[in-house]
């Protein structure tokens, strides 16, 4: 169970780390075409992609990336939690 846990925490640690890179590129002029750039829009957009229909940007301030990393990190610990009370 110990290594499901960590697999787990891993993954969500790494996508949410996908999610704060993602963020930062809209800050700063990148090649769209970049492959680096492109694999990360490729995977973080789906997901961002949910929040973005739910949550209108204020202004040319999009809010939310920063609500779909709180949702992903709660999501992480319910995950944990209920692996922690099974095993």
């Amino acid at each position: 169970m110990n290594f499901l846990t960590d697999f787990i925490n891993i993954a969500f640690n790494i996508y949410g780390w996908l999610i704060i890179i993602r963020i930062l590129l809209t800050w700063i002029p990148v090649n769209p075409y970049h492959p680096i750039v492109n694999f990360i829009t490729s995977l973080t957009d789906p997901y961002l992609n949910i929040f973005r229909r739910l949550i209108p940007p204020v202004g040319m301030i999009d809010f939310s990336p920063i609500v779909a990393f709180f949702v992903l990190e709660v999501v992480r610990m319910v995950i944990l939690q209920l692996l922690l009370m099974l095993g």
